[in-house]
């Protein structure tokens, strides 16, 4: 149990760089150290290797929000939170941002790691009838919130747009130089859609002097957003296909009113952690693969369901304390002027795009920054943009798109 510690906190450190860097991805250090399994394997051992690997998915899972909350960039995992993120912390309060965040996450792991050991032994049996009704699931949600927005005729026309700009993204990928994986094309398209046309239409000014007087919301509003965000979570990572980011736009309809984006940004930590680990149910419950993770720990001696358990819980207790006192640090920014910081973190992400998609990334990018300029010129909210993910996951779901 020692060794499957000491590669639980090697997976919190490989997390929190993953975490910090835009771009990066637990994922992408699964491909990683996968490239390695056979000189790794036999030093290490399975177990070691696969705590490494799940400690450093559930560290990732609290710290991604920290780049968008202070730069602005999304991650696969946090394309809508961001948005709100990032103007609390324009109002000086990106440290609230960030706490919110990783309160949802641990209590995504409090509800999390019980739904899963249930999960583990009462969903296989009724698996069947839920493979069929995802497409639908998702069509519904669409639905919702294109019907419930203040322009649907508008609405409807950017979630088209982006569902055709994300089938020719996955559907062309292979253009892609795709550095870190396949997943490489998700940077230039999310970041264009909820990244730049966010950046580019910022104020000028000083960033704000960053405080800290507590977490705005009641306990009550706390409780409801994260079991809402953890129920969303846990079926997003269960369910086939499905990502974070579709778990994100889940939540948007069932937050409350009261303190909305607060408690949205507390929903979408707890959605991303419980994702993570009703994905390891799902693993052992059917050997399904739902990330790059359980990939790489497919390829080895599969290690005890409790152990990575384990491993994710002491994950969650370092990236708890590691988000907090990263965040305790953003006054470093006090004083920059907020345009030049845009521009930079604007040629930052497409210096990454490139570098991780070639050519074919930065077409990507052009284009998805073009229809992220809609939502805000529309005056309607930019959770439209997730047609990029939702509509080729409607149509793979029902057979039509084969990749």
């Amino acid at each position: 149990m020692l060794a499957v510690l000491a590669g639980t906190l090697a997976g919190v450190a490989l997390g929190t760089i993953s975490g910090l860097v835009p771009g990066l991805h637990a994922n992408t250090l699964a491909g990683v150290l996968l490239a390695f399994d056979s000189a790794l394997l036999p030093v290490f051992g399975p177990e070691i290797l696969a705590a490494v690997l799940f400690g450093a998915l559930i560290t990732h899972s609290f710290l991604d929000i920290i780049p968008g909350t202070f730069l602005g960039v999304p991650s696969a995992d946090t394309p809508l939170a961001i948005l709100p993120a990032h103007r609390l912390c324009m109002a000086g309060l990106g440290q609230e941002a960030v706490r919110l965040s990783v309160l949802g996450s641990a209590m995504g792991v409090v509800i999390g790691v019980p739904a899963a050991i249930l999960a583990l032994y009462l969903m296989p049996a009724l698996q069947p009838g839920i493979d069929w009704g995802i497409g639908i699931l998702v069509i519904a949600v669409a639905g919702y919130l294109i019907v419930t927005s203040d322009a649907p005729g508008w609405s409807l026309s950017i979630f088209s747009l982006s569902g055709l700009l994300g089938l020719f993204c996955f559907r062309y990928s292979y253009l892609s130089w795709n550095t870190l994986g396949e997943g490489s094309v998700l940077m230039p398209l999310l970041s264009g859609l909820f990244g730049i046309a966010l950046l580019s239409r910022a104020g000028a000014g000083k960033f704000p002097d960053q405080r800290f007087t507590g977490t705005g919301v009641s306990t009550r509003q706390i409780v409801r957003s994260t079991t809402v965000g953890s129920i969303a979570g846990g079926l997003v990572g269960w369910l086939p296909g499905l990502s974070n980011a579709t778990a994100n736009a889940v939540l948007t309809p069932f937050i409350g009113t009261e303190n909305q984006e607060r408690c949205f940004i507390a929903a979408t930590g707890a959605a991303n952690t419980a994702n993570a680990l009703l994905g390891l149910a799902a693993f052992y419950a059917l050997e399904r693969t739902r990330n790059g993770v359980m990939v790489a720990i497919s390829m080895q001696e599969i290690p005890p369901f409790g152990t990575l358990l384990f491993a994710g819980c002491v994950a969650a207790c370092c990236a708890y304390g590691i988000a907090v006192a990263v965040a305790g640090k953003a006054g470093k920014f006090n004083g920059i002027d907020v345009k030049n910081l845009n521009i930079v973190v604007i040629g930052i992400i497409t210096a990454l795009s490139i570098l991780l998609c070639g050519p074919f990334g930065l077409l990507i990018l052009c284009l998805a920054t073009a229809i992220g300029y809609a939502p805000a010129l529309l005056n309607l909210h930019r959770v439209s943009c997730m047609g990029a993910i939702m509509v080729p996951l409607i149509l793979s779901s029902f057979g039509l798109l084969s990749w």
